[in-house]
């Protein structure tokens, strides 16, 4: 009896140690993101974390930032204090950290998923001919439109051109309904309205190469659009409370019936379609039909990964940040509604929002896309950008003190 209790003693013990060994073995791997606990896309990261994590046998220490923190706290982080994996926007937000040497080339690790992930969704992350981020999803810029408050000034559908949308507000205001709901605590939020009327003004063509540096902002047409963007904003279109709210108070108010439209990112598309049937999605009308077109949008594959180049293992960390992408991807499209996929779904679909659906049609039917302006841009160029967007929103400053502001500051 005494032989056999000491076998299973010892069985224990070394169940035990080997227990503790096989967690001592696991990698640690550090991850910053902005899925916080109000982000439409916590839950994919909720989701899949757990599942990378197992399949490669490691630990995931993560932590999510707000959207304004985050971009300052990222970029303002030395080469050796990035964590492992860290979320970014392609663009010149990711090609600054490439051009300092501070993110891990993908190119390697990209082709044991490239059958699953098409070369032009990481095009937007390739600096000189390399991969340094992993694309999740792509959204754009849209207009939501709560459809009970339309019918309530005689609308069955979002207005299609200026002048009706224009009236519509009118009609809005007359009723006692706020059009437009606008975060100005965050300033991306305001290029979320301005960006569109530019490019409905100019052009996609045109706006592109002004965030590329290759045009001038000394370009009329474009004081024209901000003026008429002013004119929304002091014809009292936009809840003048917003000024101090954020933007998850605003998006409350708008699914809440407080606003007739709210013009953000199509990730919002899941928050807003689990709340009823009675929202569209819709694009900014055309404000000069010889230059743009109503199919042309501003946003694209943006939404990324990158690996440090400085980390502790950054070939295993770029192996993970890939798998963990592309579960993102998946869990942000069905699960969020946050997203279209930037990896080609091989799985089922059926459960997309009816919001995210609408979405995807839009895209594939757009003739032109410029990427948002505070990530097309490199970090000291769009943060005076922003910085005089703020302005404009405030009315401190008309289109044509912008164009002049940022062509001086910028070119």
């Amino acid at each position: 009896m005494k032989k056999a209790l000491s076998l299973v003693l010892a069985l224990v013990l070394l169940l035990s140690v080997t227990s503790v060994f096989a967690e001592e073995e696991k990698t640690t791997l550090t991850l910053w993101c902005i899925a916080t606990e109000s982000d439409s896309n916590r839950i994919a990261y909720e989701k899949a974390i757990p599942e990378i994590e197992e399949a490669f046998n490691v630990k995931i220490e993560w932590e999510a930032f707000e959207n304004d923190s985050y971009k300052t706290k990222i970029k303002s982080t030395s080469a050796e204090e990035l964590p492992d994996i860290f979320f970014t926007w392609a663009g010149a937000f990711c090609g600054d950290f490439a051009t300092a040497g501070k993110v891990y080339c993908l190119d390697e690790a990209y082709a044991e998923y490239a059958d699953a992930l098409p070369d032009v969704m990481t095009k937007n992350a390739t600096y000189d001919g390399k991969r340094y981020a992993v694309p999740l999803t792509m959204n754009i810029v849209a207009m939501f439109a709560n459809m009970d408050l339309l019918a309530e000034v005689g609308y069955d559908k979002v207005p299609e051109t200026y002048e009706d949308l224009i009236a519509c507000c009118d009609a809005l205001k007359a009723k006692g309904i706020i059009p437009f709901g606008c975060s100005g605590n965050a300033t991306w939020c305001v290029t979320e309205y301005l960006e569109p009327i530019i490019e409905k003004t100019i052009g996609y063509e045109e706006l592109g190469n002004i965030f590329a540096g290759k045009s001038t902002w000394n370009n009329p047409a474009i004081a024209t659009a901000v003026d008429n963007f002013q004119k929304m904003v002091m014809g009292g279109y936009f809840d003048p409370a917003g000024v101090s709210l954020d933007n998850d108070t605003v998006k409350a108010n708008f699914i809440a019936g407080k606003y007739a439209f709210y013009q953000n990112g199509t990730w919002n598309c899941g928050d807003i379609a689990k709340k009823g049937d009675n929202f569209k999605v819709a694009l900014f009308p055309v404000m000069d039909a010889e230059k743009a077109t109503y199919a042309q949008v501003i946003g694209g594959p943006a939404d990324s990964l990158a690996v440090s180049a400085n980390g502790k293992n950054p070939e295993l960390a770029a192996k993970v940040a890939f798998a963990l992408g592309k579960k993102i991807c998946q869990y942000s499209f069905i699960d969020a509604g946050s997203g279209l996929p930037a990896w080609t779904p091989d799985y089922d679909t059926s459960a997309v929002n009816y919001l995210t659906t609408d979405v995807a049609a839009m895209v594939a039917a757009a003739d032109g896309m410029v990427l948002f302006g505070d990530t097309a841009m490199s970090a000291d160029p769009a943060n005076v950008y922003l910085s005089y967007v703020a302005k404009v929103y405030g009315c401190e400053i008309d289109g044509a003190g912008f164009i002049e502001a940022l062509a001086n500051e910028l070119q």
